[in-house]
């Protein structure tokens, strides 16, 4: 501005000086003002020429302007390039906070004061089953029709959160919704969805637990106490006594065995995966299950003879790296089922075989009545039972195949079934070949592995 005002008077000096010169005093006043007016018109398009760039939108644009215009050109260019650079800023910050809610795992909307949908992120999209770009501006209760999230929304109390089912394309799985209002601004609210699915399901399986559990274990007591009653009330011969004696003892036992499952899983559940350098012979151990499914089978036959026909077959020398209790439990589990439900005379093929990449395979064949293909995918469920009369009968606690699926998992692999009603049923255990081997025929006391390539 100094230098401004120095320009001006020098002009004007300059021109006075001139004028003087020229005409004298009127030469002066003359002069002056022809320079004062030379000094308008110069500002004048100046400003025209500063308001024109102004107009156009481009204040980041190069103009060339000396002087006053120049500074003021020059701080107003570096004004807007410091604004422009503020709000680049913001729009990277905001980016990133919306980038941020969208890679959340719980549903986000911001509603307007009316109800209507400004923005969501994907995950709400899924839950409630929107269109995070053609829903904006709806309303979101014409949106979730659920009634529970209608009251919520209406009544205006949104200290707790309301569970309502959410959209899945699964036919046979229900999506369960935590949601939750908080108002915010002025009268804005947010929403916040969280998928609830998984704690839904483990207290749906802990009551059915429970239940269960209380169920397995009332009927045996119920049993007991009604012949503790008997046999203190009712002077009974001695036959008859040891006959409610006897099934007593059955009914004792039932527990026992439902005590002890019940106690494996727990056991199975808490500890650590067995590791795979122990390594298990699998022929002693089958040896011994092949026994005990005989004798198991002899129990429902004649004259002590077995009524199933069993055929037998593993590789020499073949040895599962893990725990030989738990392997023993799976295995036997399952062909102790295939003796129990399979009717008199049926066959029952017991087999062990080694994959082409390494991996272990056993199963256990029968050629029973079979089971309908709704009933497979829950087999392995605790408790879970195709026909409840007759797993009872045959002495089942209703945890075998979970405790044998648990087993097979802990041990890296997989639990199979396949089933076709009429036909018979194959349940398969897969280990996965690291741990898998064979014992070298050489081998000493202290035997060499070789790994298995077919």
């Amino acid at each position: 501005m100094l230098s401004r005002l120095l320009l001006t008077l020098f002009v004007l000096w300059v021109s006075a000086l001139g004028g003087y010169w020229l005409g004298g005093m009127k030469g002066i006043l003359w002069a002056t003002n022809a320079a004062l007016l030379g000094l308008l018109v110069r500002d004048y398009f100046s400003a025209h020429k500063l308001a024109v760039w102004l107009r156009k939108g481009e204040p980041l644009a190069v103009i060339e302007m000396d002087g006053f215009w120049g500074e003021l050109v020059d701080r107003v260019r570096r004004g807007f390039k410091n604004r422009s650079q503020l709000a680049e800023q913001h729009q990277n910050r905001l980016k990133d906070f919306l980038s941020a809610i969208q890679a959340s795992p719980n549903g986000v909307l911001l509603l307007d004061e009316e109800g209507r949908i400004e923005w969501c992120n994907q995950t709400a999209a899924l839950h409630l089953g929107l269109d995070d770009k053609r829903d904006v501006g709806q309303h979101i209760v014409n949106l979730v029709r659920d009634p529970l999230f209608t009251r919520y929304v209406a009544q205006g109390d949104y200290q707790k959160e309301v569970v309502i089912e959410g959209r899945t394309n699964s036919l046979s799985q229900q999506l369960k919704l935590q949601v939750q209002l908080h108002p915010y601004g002025d009268n804005k609210k947010l929403v916040l969805t969280r998928d609830d699915t998984a704690r839904a399901k483990a207290d749906q399986m802990r009551r059915d637990f429970v239940a269960n559990v209380s169920h397995e274990i009332r009927t045996p007591l119920t049993v007991l106490a009604g012949f503790v009653e008997t046999l203190q009330s009712l002077p009974l011969k001695r036959d008859e006594r040891k006959k409610y004696l006897d099934l007593m003892a059955v009914q004792a036992t039932r527990m026992q065995g439902l005590v002890s499952d019940l106690l494996t899983l727990s056991q199975l559940e808490g500890s650590p995966p067995p590791p795979a350098s122990e390594a298990v012979d699998l022929k002693p151990l089958m040896a011994q299950v092949k026994s005990d499914a005989i004798a198991l089978s002899a129990l429902h036959g004649t004259d002590g003879q077995a009524m199933h026909t069993f055929h037998f077959d593993w590789p020499e020398r073949l040895h599962i790296g893990g725990s030989r209790a738990e392997i023993h439990s799976a295995v036997s589990n399952l062909v102790n089922n295939a003796v129990r439900y399979t009717p008199a005379h049926g066959v029952i093929d017991v087999l062990w075989k080694v994959g082409p990449e390494g991996q272990a395979l056993f199963s256990v064949k029968d050629n029973g009545v079979g089971i309908a293909a709704e009933h497979l995918p829950r087999l392995s469920e605790r408790f879970y039972r195709v026909d409840r009369s007759r797993s009872r009968e045959s002495g089942g606690t209703g945890l075998g195949l979970a405790i044998t699926k648990h087993i097979v998992q802990r041990h890296g692999g997989s639990f199979q079934v396949e089933s076709e009603v009429g036909e018979g049923s194959c349940f398969s255990l897969l280990f996965p070949a690291s741990r898998v081997k064979f014992e070298s025929p050489e081998a000493d006391k202290t035997p060499e592995w070789i790994e298995v390539t077919a």
